[in-house]
């Protein structure tokens, strides 16, 4: 679950006392990890997979009532900041007011020394607040089209006290996960945006033209979630400058992540062995082809920076031997995903098929609620599922329970659950859909919706299949 699904009372889940009530959720129901979605700031269609930096902080995280507390919003400011409904991020109203009320709290700071000198030692995090101020300055434009360079000091002091609030509310939020037996898996994008800080001040380490766009572009060739491919658009490494460099790059991202969370999943991870390339100019993924990526050459830099934190490989989507053969190499668990098993023959995501050494989960943030998926399936195919789970009644929509405990009995090291599941919410609660533009990531949990769940139901599945 993201922490903008999170309840609260200001347009987003955040950093607030909500994040610590749902570590409280989670420690009475025995659960050990929370994983999240990438913190960095969403990009204009709400998504965290495309942001203008990869190492800063979503600014809609901050708690509010924390900084009414510390005097640097008003009562009025902070009523007026009051959401409309508890159900969905309110995500048009938070860029038309957001940014501009944690502005106004900047300019309160009486004191500057400690941000500053925080700042001073995250270079990305720096290069970020310069690169936002610049678009300030040049009307919100792609850097591509930048024509003026001056800075306005107090937005990018701004910038700064933003991302400081960010890291500062969210490592207390972390140590009290971690004091409660809590750990924190994060996830890291592959790719970056092509308007980002990440691009701007480190383009030889990008396929770039002299003007700074891309001449290939990332994307997946077509799959089980789109006909035509996902055409994302991001910027292609110049993996030959990646390596003359160390890797330093990714090795300094890989390092930021693990300073916020406990383990790390890499999203997209066969990129690594084999990366879809596809003209700038197409409209569709489908006229791309594959290109030989680093291999064990980057993973052996990034395990020796994780060390023993947990690194998850995110192997789905259009797997080969030599991807399957690479994950392997690398030590790092892949994932299993229990609504990819069902679609007829056999298959590695049939949970008799996970070996300890896998993350399984019954959906990803991609995927369809489980009941969702229960109701979309096919006739023949939801009989055999749910009598693989040890269903038998005609009653077949009441099947949810024993799919959840096939996957708990499962031999895979680790088993994660999305909220909407552990809640047995349908398709209405989706969070995303691969291919699709608007209307994603809105999904948000209510405290009353929390409270309703059995804990000691999922704490005695736990206990039972040793969790």
């Amino acid at each position: 679950m993201h922490i903008s699904s999170l309840w609260g009372d200001y347009s987003c889940g955040g950093f607030g006392k909500a994040a610590r009530e749902f570590v409280d959720f989670l420690r009475e129901c025995g659960f050990s990890y929370w994983q999240v979605l990438p913190f960095c700031p969403v990009d204009d269609f709400n998504s965290p997979y495309k942001s203008y930096s990869t190492f800063a902080g979503n600014p809609y995280f901050i708690d509010l009532e924390n900084l009414f507390e510390k005097g640097l919003i008003t009562k009025e400011e902070l009523e007026g900041a009051r959401q409309t409904t508890p159900y969905l991020c309110e995500f048009e109203r938070l860029r038309e007011e957001r940014i501009f009320l944690l502005m106004t709290a900047s300019k309160r700071v009486n004191d500057r020394r400690e941000i500053e000198e925080f700042i001073s030692q995250r270079p990305y995090i720096e290069n970020f607040c310069k690169f936002m101020a610049l678009k300030t300055v040049n009307d919100q434009k792609a850097w591509q089209e930048w024509t003026e360079s001056g800075i306005d000091q107090d937005i990018l002091f701004g910038w700064k006290f933003i991302q400081y609030e960010f890291f500062e509310e969210w490592k207390e939020i972390k140590k009290y996960a971690n004091e409660h037996g809590v750990e924190l898996i994060g996830d890291m994008p592959i790719y970056v945006s092509p308007d980002s800080s990440d691009v701007y001040f480190d383009r030889d380490l990008f396929l770039l033209d002299e003007k700074g766009y891309p001449t290939q572009v990332a994307g997946v060739p077509p799959d089980y979630f789109t006909e035509d491919g996902q055409l994302w658009g991001n910027p292609l490494y110049n993996w030959q400058k990646m390596k003359e460099t160390g890797y330093k790059w990714w090795c300094d991202r890989v390092k930021s992540a693990l300073e916020l969370f406990d383990g790390l999943r890499i999203d997209h991870f066969r990129a690594f062995e084999s990366f879809w390339e596809v003209p700038r100019d197409e409209e569709t993924a489908k006229n791309g082809h594959w290109v030989k990526g680093p291999g064990m050459d980057i993973l052996s830099k990034i395990s020796k920076v994780a060390g023993k934190k947990l690194i998850i490989a995110e192997d789905l989507g259009d797997i080969t031997k030599e991807v399957v053969d690479l994950v392997e190499e690398s030590g790092f668990p892949g994932m299993r995903v229990f609504q990819f098993g069902f679609f007829g023959g056999e298959s590695t995501h049939k949970p008799h098929n996970y070996k300890e050494n896998c993350i399984a989960y019954s959906g990803t943030h991609d995927n369809n609620t489980l009941l969702g998926y229960l109701w979309e399936l096919d006739e023949k195919n939801r009989r055999e599922m749910l009598e693989y789970c040890g269903y038998t009644s005609e009653d077949w929509g009441n099947g949810l329970s024993s799919m959840l405990r096939t996957i708990w009995a499962s031999s895979a090291g680790t088993v994660i659950f999305p909220i909407q599941d552990i809640l047995g919410y349908g398709a209405d609660t989706r969070l995303n859909f691969p291919g699709r533009a608007e209307n994603n990531w809105r999904y948000r949990v209510t405290k009353e919706q929390i409270d309703g769940i059995d804990k000691k139901r999922f704490r005695r599945l736990n206990e039972l299949y040793n969790r």
